[in-house]
């Protein structure tokens, strides 16, 4: 893997950018995992996994913590320019994002300890397909801040749709299972929440997706729609 910067004489500076480099890395390596065995959790009711997962939010809390310290000490005594700038103010929204898709993770986890063991009536397929989806957004948004790629990052921003049209059709199916039988309204609701915590997830993969796309490129295209392909 490059890299984000080359050619600095501070070999201090260099280990600095370096760190918050591999920090981002490692939080990015945790949430993903934490997704998969957030839905896992869910569709096995498996609580004990799900306990798991919410404890493993600590580490991401921490190194959220270590990232912002990093940052600001970056800007404080390097006074970065260009890109150098770019990548570590928004290195310090891209720990933030991350930091949400871990809260959302353990909010799915909480709803699989309160759902009963016994098999439901809900779209847990759909679910499922959601979260891969989710976490190839991520996984991909990160790979293109590593790997600088502009048209990796640009491909997160459009596949935005596909989670979210899985989202409606999860609500649609939930709430048809709700009217046949209200008995199931609690734990419909709880399902209908986890469909929405995933959707969320899919909007901060895009957040970061835009954030790389701005870093390399010094373009924001936030609230533009999709961007363009050149």
């Amino acid at each position: 893997m490059a890299p984000i910067t080359r050619g600095h004489t501070d070999r201090e500076y260099e280990e600095q950018l370096e760190s918050l480099r591999v920090r981002l890395l490692k939080m990015a390596g945790l949430i993903e995992q934490m997704i998969v065995d957030s839905v896992r959790a869910t569709l096995e009711a498996n609580k004990d996994l799900a306990r798991e997962t919410i404890e493993r939010d600590h580490q991401v809390n921490r190194l959220e913590v270590e990232s912002d310290e990093l940052c600001l000490l970056i800007l404080a005594k390097r006074q970065p320019l260009a890109s150098d700038l770019r990548f570590v103010t928004l290195s310090l929204k891209m720990v933030t994002d991350l930091e949400r898709i871990g809260d959302l993770a353990v909010n799915i986890c909480e709803r699989a300890i309160d759902l009963p063991d016994a098999p439901q009536p809900w779209p847990w397929e759909k679910v499922e397909r959601m979260s891969r989806a989710v976490r190839a957004m991520i996984h991909d948004a990160i790979q293109a801040f590593v790997d600088r790629d502009v048209e990796l990052a640009q491909t997160v921003h459009k596949r935005d749709d596909e989670v979210d049209e899985l989202y409606w059709d999860i609500f649609r199916e939930v709430l048809e299972v709700m009217r046949k039988q209200p008995n199931m309204m609690h734990e419909g609701i709880h399902v209908q929440s986890i469909a929405k915590f995933l959707e969320r997830m899919g909007d901060h993969g895009t957040n970061l997706a835009e954030q790389v796309v701005f870093m390399i490129k010094g373009k924001d295209i936030r609230h533009m729609g999709r961007p363009p392909t050149t």
